[in-house]
């Protein structure tokens, strides 16, 4: 006889049992919400901006309407939420007019008084109820009204200890010594407000009170993919406050009626529990003169701004670069009260991106499962639902890129055990089975053939949405402001199955751009804040391409890296999902062609600007001797000029060269000079004062700058010619158009049959030394 094993004993004596105990989804994730993104308070804060408005966009594009979504964040104070939280407390009776007052106005801390402000005093002795009093959150602070309640709690007391008066939300003391250790938290009321299609009135509750349950779920790109985004901002709204949520939502299918729901979760059985539910008319709802369209979503939860205030700006610039045809907008207003000192605490933001573009990608549609991409258990739920009456139907009509004759190819090859006999009968299967009777080894069996073929066509990208390049490359241009920005995007490709693309832009310059690389992260047209690091996008452009080769210094220039990696299983790394693994080698690869992409048609730019550059460099080297060579050339014209006159002159028996400006004149006049027609020339132009230092200086400025441009043209030449050759033709042309001919005439020995023994040319004269000889009269080289 056995005997039971004997149970650990306490202390006491007593043995310890365990209890066998299950979790609600809901408590699962409310005891683990790190797996959602919900951290801390701060953290929190960011997750439930970013659900909010993604949810939105979805609700937007799922009807093709440009998204006009507005966010609004209200600080209060401990003081003022304990205020609020009073109130739902005194009116639960779940009346419209008391809503309204906790999710949309601040008429809760702004109760006036025509006579004068009132103060709560809010004293350490909670008992004594004589010494509380309201005010505004707005006007003067009575003081003396406050140290005389003080001194009415003091005495009521009968005690010496200090107290704190509570006046809109600060505390002022009568010790200028702070308490330390104290901290207080802070609460945010947050409202999304959307243009989308709306909730059905019915389905709200389930939509937003009972986590894991989604329209998301099937093989397409979606934002989310396990129904947690509003749920989770829910259960933190439970968990910081305890206040529920507010949602006022029109349907498109029922435009007439606008629904407005509150309502709470039950953690535990997970499960909504509606406070308020009804419905109005929709053309007097609020008394707007517009009806109202789309989905407006306000809570209440704890958080801090000051630690993801940054995030929270950093997600909607990012979301603007790959939603070019939304906009949006941001206010931040503190609603906390006046500081010591009589200063306002004043923190305000409001932000806005306006759209660039009105060209909407085309939605994702569903398709079915690639076979490379099944498990045992995708196969055991289609079989279970489909409605074929074979198993080749069921391969060729429940999975994608398996026609009929393919289907029956498959069984027919695979489908005896490994040998090819018939050993293992429970193994085997053939194409008349009715997929009911596919057993579990059977269904291994089947998965094992299906992974292992690889003659399946690859899987459909008609489930993918990217962006497109006109609208990433908009979307860069318009918040990133760059100099020059280059974008690409590489074929679809698949990793196990599941299709996925890459697009890619690579900028230079832009306002508030930092020296070296700025790596920008989508997925599913998400923005990537997190764990950028061990990103396979940061990976690939830090150690997998060699942008010196593209004429990019990516230490010195502003560049910016952005890509977006659209697929309908995005491989995440780590429960936040906030990077990609770089350990997939055809996302790895596919990355790398992109940015590649990109540099290539970066090449080019980056080759004419290094080329003005170095021209503009040339030039400044250049310019700064000018006025020393000038001065230079135009001493020499000048000397040169008296030395021919006084070679010229008629009269030898002046050895000295010296003669009278008459005797010049009238043998100058007379053409008696003796010079040669060059030298005739720059005789004349010195004599008549028409050569000087500045005209000599002019000439060589502008020599410089049509030399220069000469050899911009031919750099450009041959950069476009290396690319395209339309370009390099017609530069070719321009070139040729631009230049003169130059041609050597032989002299045959005869030096003085030539005008002046020189060769002419627009830029330049040459005389040579030693005759030119040739036999062929018609010679001639340029």
């Amino acid at each position: 006889m056995k005997h039971p094993a004997k149970q650990p004993k306490k202390k006491g004596g007593k043995a310890t049992v365990e209890v066998q105990q299950s979790k609600s989804p809901a408590e699962f994730f409310a005891e683990n919400q790190s797996i959602a993104g919900f951290d801390n308070p701060g953290k929190s804060l960011y997750t439930t901006v970013r659900e909010l408005v993604e949810n939105a966009l979805d609700a937007c594009e799922s009807v093709g309407r440009l998204p006009e979504i507005s966010v609004a964040i209200e600080e209060m104070s401990q003081g003022q939420f304990n205020i609020l939280r009073s109130t739902i407390q005194q009116n639960s009776g779940g009346k419209k007019h008391d809503f309204d007052l906790i999710f949309r106005g601040t008429s809760l801390w702004t109760i006036d008084d025509d006579s004068k402000k009132k103060v709560e005093l809010d004293t350490e002795n909670k008992k004594d109820t004589n010494n509380k009093q309201l005010i505004s959150l707005h006007g003067e602070v009575d003081v003396e009204k406050i140290e005389s309640s003080l001194a009415l709690a003091k005495s009521s007391s009968g005690t010496n200890n200090e107290k704190k008066i509570n006046v809109t939300g600060s505390t002022l003391k009568k010790s200028k010594k702070k308490e330390r250790g104290i901290t207080e938290s802070s609460y945010f009321r947050v409202t999304v407000t959307d243009n989308g299609c709306g909730m059905e009135h019915d389905a709200i509750p389930n939509l937003l009170g009972r986590v894991l349950s989604g329209s998301k779920y099937g093989v397409r790109q979606t934002r989310g993919k396990f129904g947690l985004g509003a749920k989770m901002a829910l259960i933190w709204s439970k968990k910081s406050t305890g206040i529920p949520i507010q949602v006022i939502t029109t349907h498109d299918n029922s435009s007439q009626k606008t629904s407005h729901c509150v309502l709470d979760i039950d953690i535990y059985k997970n499960q909504p529990r509606v406070l308020l539910h009804n419905t109005m008319s929709n053309d007097d709802e609020g008394n707007e003169k517009e009806p109202h369209v789309g989905t407006e979503f306000t809570l209440i939860i704890g958080g801090n701004w000051k630690t993801y205030k940054s995030r929270i700006v950093q997600y909607l610039h990012q979301l603007a670069i790959i939603t070019p045809y939304g906009q949006f907008e941001l206010k931040y207003n503190d609603l906390s009260p006046i500081k010591e000192g009589g200063k306002k605490s004043g923190r305000h933001i409001s932000i806005r991106y306006d759209r660039r573009s009105e060209q909407m990608p085309a939605p994702a549609k569903e398709v079915k499962y690639h076979p490379s991409s099944v498990n045992n258990l995708v196969v055991t739920r289609l079989l279970e639902m489909t409605k074929c009456k074979t198993l080749s139907k069921f391969l060729s009509f429940e999975l994608s890129g398996i026609s009929p004759a393919l289907a029956k190819k498959i069984i027919f090859d695979h489908g005896a055990d490994g040998d090819g006999g018939r050993k293992n009968k429970h193994l085997n299967f053939d194409e008349h089975m009715s997929p009911a009777d596919v057993n579990d080894a059977q269904i291994t069996r089947l998965v094992q053939i299906l992974k292992s073929a690889n003659i399946f066509k690859s899987p459909d990208a008609s489930c993918l949405s990217p962006l497109g390049e006109y609208n990433l490359n908009l979307g860069v241009r318009k918040v990133i402001e760059p100099d020059f920005v280059a974008t690409s995007r590489d074929k679809p490709c698949a990793y196990e199955g599941h299709p996925f693309l890459v697009e890619a832009a690579v900028s230079l310059g832009g306002k508030d751009a930092k020296e070296g690389i700025t790596v920008v992260r989508f997925a599913n047209r998400i923005p990537l804040l997190f764990e950028a690091g061990a990103d396979v996008v940061t990976r690939v452009a830090q150690n997998k391409i060699k942008w010196s080769s593209y004429k990019i210094d990516h230490k010195r220039d502003k560049l910016g890296v952005f890509v977006s990696i659209v697929s309908t299983k995005v491989p995440f790394k780590g429960t936040g999902k906030e990077y990609i693994g770089d350990d997939i080698t055809e996302i790895q690869q596919s990355v790398k062609r992109a940015l590649q992409a990109c540099c290539q048609q970066l090449r080019v730019h980056l080759a004419k600007r290094n080329a003005l550059r170095d021209i503009k460099e040339r030039r400044s080297r250049l310019v700064k001797y000018v006025p020393d060579a000038s001065r230079a050339v135009f001493e020499l014209l000048n000397s040169m000029y008296k030395r021919k006159i006084g070679e010229s002159s008629p009269d030898d028996n002046h050895s000295d060269g010296a003669r009278s400006s008459k005797k010049l004149k009238k043998s100058w006049e007379s053409g008696d000079s003796g010079l040669s027609e060059q030298e005739k020339m720059v005789v004349k132009c010195t004599l008549e004062n028409g050569i000087d230092e500045k005209t000599i200086k002019d000439n060589l400025l502008s020599a410089i700058d049509f030399q220069l441009t000469n050899l911009d043209a031919e750099d450009e030449s041959k950069e476009a010619d290396v690319y395209t050759n339309g370009i390099s033709r017609k530069s070719r042309r321009q070139q040729e158009e631009d230049l003169k001919p130059l041609f050597l005439v032989p002299f045959n020995g005869h030096l003085e049959h030539q005008i002046g023994g020189f060769i002419n040319h627009p830029l330049f004269t040459f005389q040579p030394f030693k005759p030119i000889v040739s036999s062929d009269d018609n010679f001639k080289s340029g």
